[in-house]
């Protein structure tokens, strides 16, 4: 068998696989998308939108085209594909707002320190900055709101799946490291009589009231600062933490596990949304984003026995797992 047999042009797009990443994020951050909507312009047109120059935004532009994002016609005039109105700022779940995220210079220098975790076991953020990913997003805003708009794309994305099968009834659900409020708001409005509690940190919260007036829910729900690792709000049915737990070490996951296990009634009902690592030589997306944790958050994805040692640990009674989508599954525990 040849040199370039069978897997080498695999492996090999594997190894160039940030380029297109890449490419993909500066259009983001350029706002190339937004620029085009449902035209057809030209590249003089596209630079003078986006404050670039021109010839070099003319290679940038045809690479994306050749991967399908972008379309080149004859005249050298680009339009968007069905892949690329995706990065449009309007596109439902925005992955644009998720691209323009995990393309930003910080999250690429902890990707860039992923050998210095590996062989130390370090989480490349805190390594290259001397603080951890949330200190040093609180401390700049910009950061601060690129990533809050991530979240909620994310959560716009996968929260009807995640939260159908769970029925709120009139329950009162506390949404946990809620962020803006985009979860607790879909499942008010799937579910008409119940009432919510959304819990972040204070700069998290501040943004909050336009996306619950603009949801229509506003009216049903209380926003309580505060730090989950001491306490959770109390009164509520039912307590969701969506893809909290993955963000942190186990000693500080059953930290938040506790916090909400003593705010909870003895009835009271605990959803875990996160990933539930899949067996080997299978399930990318958990695999993948459990690097991400390494890198950045410096938290890690678990399997099912580690849920259940975790929850155990936390204060819960594990009961049942189910898939949602490929980044979630819904765990749900009661107190122990």
């Amino acid at each position: 068998m040849s040199a370039q047999g069978s897997g080498y042009a695999e492996l090999m797009a594997i190894a160039v696989g940030y380029q297109a990443s890449r490419a993909v994020m500066v259009a983001a951050e350029l706002g190339i998308a937004d620029v085009l909507r449902d035209d057809t312009r030209s590249v003089a047109d596209i630079a003078a939108a986006t404050a670039t120059h021109p010839p070099t935004l003319y290679r940038l532009l045809r690479a994306l085209a050749s991967i399908g994002v972008l379309h080149e016609d004859d005249e050298r005039r680009f339009s968007l594909t069905a892949m690329g109105r995706h990065l449009r700022s309007d596109a439902p779940g925005s992955p644009g707002a998720l691209a323009r995220f995990f393309g930003r210079d910080y999250q690429w220098a902890a990707w860039g320190h992923l050998l210095h975790s590996v062989r130390t076991g370090e989480n490349a953020m805190r390594a290259l900055y001397g603080v951890d990913v949330w200190k040093y997003r609180e401390e700049r805003p910009e950061e601060n709101e690129i990533f809050n708009a991530a979240m909620a794309a994310m959560s716009t994305a996968g929260a009807d799946r995640e939260t159908a099968a769970f029925d709120f009834g009139r329950s009162v659900v506390a949404d946990v490291g809620g962020g803006t409020g985009t979860l607790i708001a879909t499942i008010l409005r799937r579910n008409p009589e119940a009432r919510g509690i959304l819990y972040d940190q204070p700069h998290v919260v501040a943004g909050a009231a336009a996306v619950l007036e603009r949801a229509g829910v506003a009216d049903r729900v209380r926003v309580e600062a505060g730090s989950f690792f001491e306490r959770a709000p109390e009164g509520a049915d039912v307590y969701v933490l969506r893809h909290i737990l993955h963000d942190w070490p186990d000693q500080e996951a059953v930290a938040i596990l506790r916090s909400c296990r003593r705010a909870m009634k003895a009835d009271a009902r605990l959803l875990v949304l996160d990933c539930v690592v899949g067996p080997p030589n299978q399930d990318p997306p958990s695999k993948f984003l459990d690097l991400v944790m390494l890198v950045s958050a410096g938290g890690r994805e678990r399997s099912e026995p580690e849920w259940r040692a975790l929850l155990a640990e936390g204060g819960f009674r594990w009961e049942r797992v189910s898939a949602a989508s490929p980044r979630a599954a819904v765990i749900e525990a009661r107190p122990a």
